[in-house]
């Protein structure tokens, strides 16, 4: 069933879109398919909800996000098992996820009514004694924004929360694997009085948002996803302003110094979180050689204990990956590093969609589980003597957002946050840890700017100055 839920996304022409489990293959819902030719339409009601933004006020905008994160405060469950159906993650995490999600709405509004500028000392500067003046933070105008499966919810309000909040007009394409938390958030934000112009949800295959990249009057493209779709994008969209959040290979730095039960559990969850599909979830770990054997068989007999199977269940820990395929394609990739020399120490079974929660040892940085973005319940652990070599492996990647260090010694922290090459440096904490304030975004190759509500507001705004000439 998961295979054909694939299909049905490629499938053109069709008046609904249906969306399936991740965990059974059941139907869980159905959105609009929107087709190519509609997009002109959509461009004409977005000119017009760009409009409506421009002109509304900072305090009418912050009443929106504020009553849209109330209502899903007050429907906390109903968000919560639409996540877990769609995507696959358990009820308990996808409760988290309608907490931050909630927490992204209310420091958008809080960003609405912040959203200035400030005085131009003009008579600073030598022959503009007679001028004064200042800028203000205006709207860019239309923004398509194009979120993935993996966190449906949260990350079309990071998203959508930023732009309303600078007073612009959204077009959201959601995954077409899961878009029924983020048709949810839209209605709750029509709901709370914003206009349908202002915010369009789009729902079909990768030719639909071909066109709409393509769209001249599109002034910035918001996208979270993988880097190939990322340059598609780049190469067809031409003169806009770009925000990309792209893939993640994470290393986490374990010194013998720390707490190790503590870095033990803190790497268990940022391992397998929403099923590894992460993109700042820890994939290798580095551990210094003199507590190396005590890690693995500590982080193995933990892994060992998580409970997999139906999302929707309390006990659950790790649900399914998003399609079978995507479970087949992880299956594989860890045969093909075991055949290089790794040994699995715990996993490596699949059931359907449910992939194990799989611990590596011995893997060959050739590997594709070591040298690309698993995106899957996969960690790979390798011991290191050396803190330099620590920090050369850590920095091997060309997908860098988030790494991690435990220690207990400030200097070595200080020295891997300076010398790690990622957009955040964690201390104490494995690489899977996002405050919803915090900037967000990655370093190297392909990712594009920062998200992050205050600075996602910054990236989807524009200065303009005013000059009074007073002489």
């Amino acid at each position: 069933m998961n295979i054909l839920r694939e299909a049905v996304a490629m499938t053109p022409a069709i008046e609904n879109l249906t969306v399936y489990a991740a965990f059974d293959g059941r139907i869980v819902g159905y959105v609009p398919f929107t087709e190519v030719d509609d997009v002109p339409m959509v461009m004409q009601r977005a000119r017009a909800g760009a409009d409506i933004g421009r002109r509304m006020s900072r305090h009418d905008r912050a009443q929106i996000l504020n009553g849209a994160a109330d209502a899903i405060a007050s429907q906390v469950e109903t968000f919560a098992s639409t996540i877990s159906a769609e995507s696959g993650k358990p009820i308990r995490q996808a409760r988290k996820e309608v907490a931050r999600c909630i927490n992204t709405l209310r420091l958008s509004a809080e960003e609405a009514k912040r959203l200035g500028g400030e005085v131009i000392p003009f008579s600073a500067y030598q022959g503009s004694e007679q001028r004064q003046g200042y800028f203000t933070q205006e709207p860019l105008g239309i923004i398509l924004a194009i979120t993935p499966f993996n966190d449906p919810l949260n990350l079309a309000a990071h998203k959508l929360g930023p732009a309303i909040a600078a007073g612009n007009a959204v077009i959201l394409k959601p995954s077409e694997l899961a878009p029924l938390s983020a048709q949810k958030l839209a209605e709750v934000l029509w709901a709370a009085g914003l206009s349908t112009s202002q915010l369009q949800v789009v729902h079909g295959e990768k030719h639909l948002a071909e066109a709409l990249v393509r769209e001249r009057d599109i002034r910035m493209i918001s996208f979270t996803g993988g880097t190939k779709t990322a340059e598609a994008i780049t190469r067809a969209a031409g003169l806009k302003k770009m925000a990309m959040d792209l893939g993640g290979n994470a290393p986490v730095i374990v010194m013998a110094d720390c707490d190790l039960a503590a870095a033990v559990a803190s790497c268990v969850s940022g391992s397998f979180w929403a099923a590894g599909q992460n993109c700042i979830g820890t994939q290798r770990i580095l551990v210094q050689a003199s507590v190396y054997e005590a890690f693995v068989a500590q982080f193995a007999e933990q892994t060992r204990q998580m409970v997999t199977g139906d999302p929707l269940q309390e006990t659950t820990d790790m649900g399914p990956m998003i399609t079978e395929f995507q479970a087949r394609r992880i299956e594989q990739w860890v045969d093909d590093a075991v055949r290089q020399g790794a040994r699995v120490v715990c996993g490596h079974r699949r059931q359907g969609s449910v992939y194990q929660p799989t611990v590596l040892t011995d893997v060959s940085p050739e590997s594709l589980v070591w040298s690309e973005e698993v995106f899957a319940p996969v960690v790979s652990i390798a011991p290191f003597e050396d803190f330099e070599d620590a920090i050369l492996e850590a920095n091997r990647s060309e997908s860098s957002l988030h790494a991690g260090i435990f220690t207990r010694n400030l200097e070595t922290a200080l020295q891997a946050a300076e010398r790690i090459e990622a957009g955040g440096i964690m201390i104490n904490d494995s690489s899977d840890y996002r405050f919803d304030g915090m900037p967000f975004g990655g370093f190297k190759h392909g990712s594009l700017g920062r998200e992050g509500v205050r600075f996602s507001v910054a990236e989807m705004s524009q200065p303009k100055v005013v000059c009074i000439n007073r002489g």
